[in-house]
């Protein structure tokens, strides 16, 4: 997985002080993106184990409110596999309910991209379009999340008076 860049000073991506990982790759292809070059897989830098502890080291600060995810699309299914460890890492050290939150933002719609249908739950496979964003990672990357931007950004509902979106189509789903 590459990355596009990373803030460890931003106010603009959640609520308080954040570290935030723009991460590269993005199939949505949102007209008026924010941030095309991180559209492809192949832009940015590799995400190693020396980018995480660089991370982990930028969140101790207490003033640091958490981790903020974005792109680019983290919920790509090769971005999860590439965030997976990295994530177990973060809550490892700040568990659920700690003092650091993350937040994602995502292009995928929470019910209907993200979350297994009846036959997934039982086990069964479906054909249905919305299992390829659906990983063998995003329960758990979901179950370590507090907050879910969702929604693809549409460039006719902008509304730059939104806090944390970009258009009024978008949520801020608080999942823990």
């Amino acid at each position: 997985m590459n990355y596009a860049s990373i803030r460890t000073c931003d106010i603009a991506n959640g609520e308080g002080v954040r570290v935030s990982l723009f991460v590269s790759g993005c199939t949505h292809k949102c007209k008026g993106c924010f941030n095309e070059d991180a559209q492809s897989f192949a832009y940015g830098r590799k995400f190693t184990k020396e980018t995480e502890d660089m991370l982990l080291k930028a969140l101790e600060p207490s003033y640091i409110a958490g981790l903020t995810l974005l792109g680019g699309e983290p919920m790509e299914p090769a971005n999860q596999e590439g965030l997976i460890g990295f994530l177990r890492r973060f809550r490892e050290r700040w568990p659920l309910g700690g003092p650091k939150t993350l937040w994602i933002y995502t292009g995928c719609v929470y019910e209907s991209d993200l979350l297994p249908t009846s036959g997934d739950a039982l086990g069964v496979e479906t054909n249905t379009p919305h299992k390829r964003w659906r990983t063998r990672y995003t329960d758990e990357i979901l179950s370590m999340t507090n907050v879910l931007v969702d929604g693809p950004f549409v460039e006719e509902l902008k509304d730059i008076s939104l806090r944390f979106r970009g258009s009024s189509n978008q949520r801020l789903l608080h999942l823990h």
